[in-house]
């Protein structure tokens, strides 16, 4: 699995009922960054993805199908775990699935985050120069509810918690696989991640991004995807303080 290839930069893509986005993703992404690697952890419950993928034949695209619904968090984690294995990753990216974050954007945000020497880069919606497109009003809302929440409780001081569009170095990715809360599945984890890695002076930094509202595909976020995200907001808040 992923051996022998020239790629320094690979990228995970945590997918569920993505079959009518994900060919135009992949084909938007290897235009930008032609030399990543890329690893799509899929959740649906058939093997569609995995087929379509396997047929166009790309050198550089590999998918876990996990056959059922394990949530965001767990994906990116065994994605993680996965690329981490090769010595020639030193880049890690994650972004979803749905085209909400704009492939055309990573040379920018990779620029930014070498030139920074970053350990974690954060896509933000909601820096000055930042944009959300198309997004219903009540997702607006319990977005910038959630991020109000995050910060008040967890005093990092950056402005977006919950978008996973995010670039990572090497030594943050050993980090995160080493004490990750891997209870959290779904979106939260991006929250426990930027805790662990601040608690862990990793130098942390932020990006503009113009992020779009899924056009097509079935959304992840639903009331239980809400009640845990706060659930695990407040556990992640009880266990900050005993860093």
């Amino acid at each position: 699995m992923i051996t022998g290839n020239p790629f320094n930069t690979a990228i995970v893509i945590p997918a569920y009922k993505e079959t009518d986005t994900i060919v135009q993703l992949i084909n938007a992404i290897l235009q930008s960054l032609p030399q990543c690697y890329i690893l799509i952890v899929d959740d649906s419950p058939s093997d569609e993805i995995s087929s379509l993928i396997k047929s166009l034949n790309y050198s550089n695209v590999e998918v876990i199908w996990r056959k059922k619904k394990e949530g965001r968090g767990s994906a990116v984690l065994q994605g993680f775990e996965t690329l981490s294995t090769n010595e020639q990753f030193s880049c890690f990216i994650e972004m979803d699935a749905d085209s909400s974050h704009r492939p055309e954007e990573l040379p920018a945000l990779l620029n930014h985050f070498h030139s920074n020497k970053l350990d974690l880069l954060i896509g933000s919606r909601y820096l000055k120069e930042s944009k959300i497109v198309n997004w219903p009003i009540q997702r607006r809302i319990f977005s910038r509810l959630a991020n109000y929440l995050a910060r008040f409780l967890l005093q990092i001081p950056i402005s977006d918690y919950t978008n996973g569009y995010r670039i990572y170095s090497k030594r943050s990715i050993e980090e995160i696989i080493k004490n990750a809360d891997r209870d959290l599945k779904g979106f939260i984890l991006l929250s426990d991640i930027l805790v662990l890695l601040n608690k862990r002076n990793f130098k942390i930094g932020e990006f503009p991004t113009v992020f779009i509202n899924r056009v097509r595909g079935e959304s992840s976020v639903n009331l239980k995807e809400i009640i845990d995200s706060f659930n695990g907001l407040m556990r992640i808040w009880k266990k900050s303080k005993s860093f």
